[in-house]
């Protein structure tokens, strides 16, 4: 087969591996930049141009769309797809994904353990009136276009999370408001799932004093042992989500198991050397099985 994989850095571990992986399977791998990639549409069908050459009988494309550009991203995604090219992410799922608001209203429709979480469109203490829903400090507060720990807060105290509140609507920034566990510790798991499956999980640990575990933000890795409810609360959130590639992050309570975040391009390299396992080649094996699926035809693709 030849194999895509949309990427703005060849530099980065989780493109390399994705190549390496499929080239020792035997298939030929390319990177392309989707923001070098030029939509046309006409009555000949839709086509893709890539510096100004047309793009031909590419067989799947493994999506790697960063945060900031999704909405060209997975338009570049969905017009592989009306090409009838297997994608091993869904344009839509990528899209539902990358929108936290609508990501936490489908988790819980699932009926998934997750941190209680406010949202309110009103600006007359708003602080206040959202603090009644979660109850006592501290609580955290994470901006809606946040990625890799950032724009996330914890207000240790009523009054700071209302000052926070007050200062982020100052700045037109939206936010959401979460109660705090504070017997995950500091910590989080991340569980990457690939087709259904648990293809590796790792436990990440904030640095001292620092409440979010994301390895941007220095924080470590270990191999970690999943027990029964976390396994399916990861696989159920990866499905809900229609992700077929997910890393799903969540914390350990008093509770059970609580979905934080359902990442649609989880990044390779911290996974893959604290657990050991060939993620890449896992991932590579799937748009093998994939591939040969039944197509929808044209006029039945969903938009």
């Amino acid at each position: 087969m030849k194999i895509a994989v949309l990427s703005r850095n060849p530099r980065l571990y989780s493109t390399k591996r994705l190549i390496e992986a499929a080239e020792k399977r035997g298939h030929e791998a390319l990177i392309l930049d989707h923001m070098h990639c030029d939509i046309i549409m006409d009555e000949e069908g839709p086509s893709i141009y890539y510096h100004g050459e047309q793009l031909n009988k590419i067989d799947a494309i493994i999506p790697r769309i960063g945060a900031s550009v999704t909405f060209y991203g997975t338009a570049v995604v969905r017009q592989f797809e009306m090409m009838k090219t297997f994608s091993a992410v869904d344009s839509l799922a990528i899209t539902r994904s990358r929108d936290k608001l609508r990501s936490l209203q489908i988790l819980s429709r699932s009926g998934l353990g997750m941190p209680r979480t406010a949202f309110t469109n009103r600006s007359e203490n708003a602080g206040e009136y959202i603090l009644e829903h979660l109850g006592k400090a501290p609580v955290v507060l994470k901006l809606l276009e946040g990625t890799q720990g950032l724009g996330v807060v914890l207000a240790e105290t009523r009054k700071a999370a209302v000052s926070v509140i007050e200062a982020f609507e100052g700045l037109k920034a939206r936010i959401i408001m979460q109660e705090f566990i504070k017997e995950a510790g500091g910590a989080d798991i991340r569980v990457f799932v690939v087709d259904g499956e648990v293809v590796g999980a790792m436990k990440r640990q904030g640095k001292e004093g620092e409440f979010r575990s994301n390895l941007h933000r220095g924080g470590s890795a270990n191999v970690i042992k999943l027990s029964r409810a976390e396994k399916t609360a990861a696989l159920t959130a990866a499905k809900a989500m229609g992700l077929a590639i997910a890393g799903v992050d969540m914390l350990q309570s008093s509770r059970g198991p609580l979905i934080l975040e359902v990442n649609s391009s989880p990044g390779l390299e911290g996974i893959e050397k604290a657990t050991g396992a060939d993620i890449a080649g896992k991932i590579i094996e799937y748009i093998e099985r994939g591939k040969d699926k039944k197509r929808l035809p044209k006029d039945k693709v969903k938009a």
